[in-house]
């Protein structure tokens, strides 16, 4: 937990002003968070996704894409859904597209 006197990663900020007793992971105070330098987080909307299966399928697909380090799914049965994709650095769009695609499932054009 943050306090007074806590320290946040390995970069030395102390919160002085004693306001924040969060945990570490909600406002992002986490280390892998605070050290990250090129992180990029892009939304996706995609058509056709039902249930949970077509989450982790997406999901999966999306993963195994080098340097992606986090996904997230919005589900929006039958509709479109937002799919938030994190990694270390931008990732090629056709990459994007194609892993959609192998899941079974298309990006919608913007």
């Amino acid at each position: 937990m943050c306090s007074t006197t806590s320290t946040h990663g390995d970069l030395g900020l102390t919160d002085k002003n004693g306001a924040c007793t969060c945990s570490a992971d909600a406002h992002g105070h986490a280390d892998a968070v605070i050290g990250s330098t090129a992180a990029s987080s892009v939304d996706y909307l995609v058509a056709g996704m039902t249930c949970s299966h077509c989450v982790a399928s997406v999901t999966e697909e999306l993963e195994a894409l080098d340097g992606v380090e986090a996904v997230s799914v919005d589900l929006n049965a039958g509709g479109t859904s937002t799919v938030t994709v994190s990694s270390a650095a931008p990732l090629d769009a056709d990459a994007v597209r194609a892993a959609i695609g192998e899941a079974g499932y298309s990006l919608v054009s913007a």
